[in-house]
């Protein structure tokens, strides 16, 4: 089974990949708020790599609300499934993107590089989390 990762951010979505066991990063797309342009992206990638699910990530707050940004992924997720016919789990994605900076700067990543390829680390931390779980 193919899963993809996703962390939607307000600029970019981070996309990983696995195959079952270890979550990779895949790649960055930066959108613009154009959802419409993703989901051909998404296509894109789910038929050249035989996607089975998609893991999304779902941004919650420290007192377990959903944040402000959960609606945009809610609407983003059902035009997922519509548009591309897969399941879409939502994943807990807290602190994700706190985790994802601290690994990059611990690498030495530069201030830019880090705004560019940190949805993507989150996305991997996201699959990761939930491959994790569901072991």
């Amino acid at each position: 089974m193919t899963y993809l990762g996703l962390d939607l951010g307000t600029k970019t979505l981070g996309i990983s990949k696995s195959s079952g066991i270890i979550a990779t990063l895949y790649k960055t797309i930066r959108h613009d708020n154009d959802y419409d342009y993703l989901i051909e992206e998404l296509k894109k990638i789910k038929e050249l790599e035989k996607v089975d699910k998609i893991i999304l990530g779902f941004p919650k707050n420290m007192n377990n609300t959903v944040s402000n940004m959960a609606n945009i992924v809610l609407e983003f997720k059902e035009k997922i499934e519509k548009e591309l016919n897969i399941e879409v789990i939502l994943e807990d994605e807290r602190l994700t993107s706190k985790i994802s900076n601290d690994i990059l700067i611990k690498a030495d990543t530069s201030r830019l590089k880090r705004k560019k390829v940190v949805d993507g680390v989150a996305s991997v931390l996201i699959l990761q989390s939930y491959l994790d779980r569901k072991e």
